[in-house]
């Protein structure tokens, strides 16, 4: 599936539940472990496992397979692994508190230093 049909998907199960504050993150120049990142708050463990679980049966109902679902039902943080788009469900507390946006934001968008400082870690160990 196209990555913006994905996305797509992803989305329209959340906003159907009623998630609150969907950010999209392009990490494609980041990481090569996922292209997007969508972050939604919950308003409730409830809430967040309901937003997670939907988001899992649309895409299987798409004929996709989720690739992985890591927290549970009294989680305030879960994750649904789409492949090319993770989705991150969280309560605003935990938001708030591992600030995906910024920490994604910060992170060096080119190769060489990214080499650079992992060259530098693993010299320090």
């Amino acid at each position: 599936m196209h990555i913006d049909k994905l996305k797509m998907l992803a989305v329209d199960a959340l906003e159907e539940l009623k998630a609150r504050d969907i950010t999209q993150l392009d990490v494609s120049k980041l990481t090569e472990v996922t292209d997007l990142m969508l972050i939604a708050s919950g308003t409730s463990t409830r809430h967040v496992a309901a937003l997670a679980q939907n988001v899992v049966e649309k895409a299987k109902a798409a004929g996709l397979k989720p690739r992985g679902v890591e927290g549970g039902d009294n989680a305030d943080w879960v994750l649904v692994d789409l492949g090319d788009v993770v989705v991150h469900i969280m309560l605003p507390e935990a938001r708030a508190l591992y600030d995906l946006e910024r920490l994604w934001a910060d992170m060096p968008t080119d190769t060489g230093a990214i080499e650079a400082s992992l060259k530098r870690f693993e010299e320090r160990a």
